[in-house]
C-alpha cells in the first residue's frame, strides 16, 4: 500500500494515527462503493474489504526498521 511508503521513520503522534485511520476508512469505503447514509461501521467495512489496520501496519514496519538499524555493524 503507497500510504506507508517511508513509514519506517514517522513518530506516530495520535493526531497521525487518526489521519491514517480516517484516510484508509475513506478509501475503503470508495472501494466498497458505500456512502455515508448506509450507516454501515467501521468494523463492518474492515471485514468486507480484509484490509489491515493502517497504524498496525505502520507499527509492524516501523519495528522491522528497528530491528534492521540495529543489526547494522558497520559503525553508521
Amino acid at each position: 500500500m503507497m500510504i506507508t511508503f517511508g513509514s519506517e521513520i514517522w513518530s506516530l503522534a495520535i493526531g497521525l494515527m487518526r489521519r491514517l485511520r480516517v484516510t484508509q476508512r475513506a478509501m475503503e469505503t470508495t472501494i466498497l462503493g458505500v456512502s455515508l447514509r448506509d450507516q454501515i461501521r467501521n468494523k463492518e467495512i474492515l471485514r468486507r474489504t480484509r484490509a489491515t489496520d493502517i497504524v498496525r501496519r505502520v507499527a509492524k514496519l516501523e519495528w522491522h526498521w528497528a530491528g534492521h538499524r540495529a543489526r547494522r555493524t558497520d559503525g553508521r
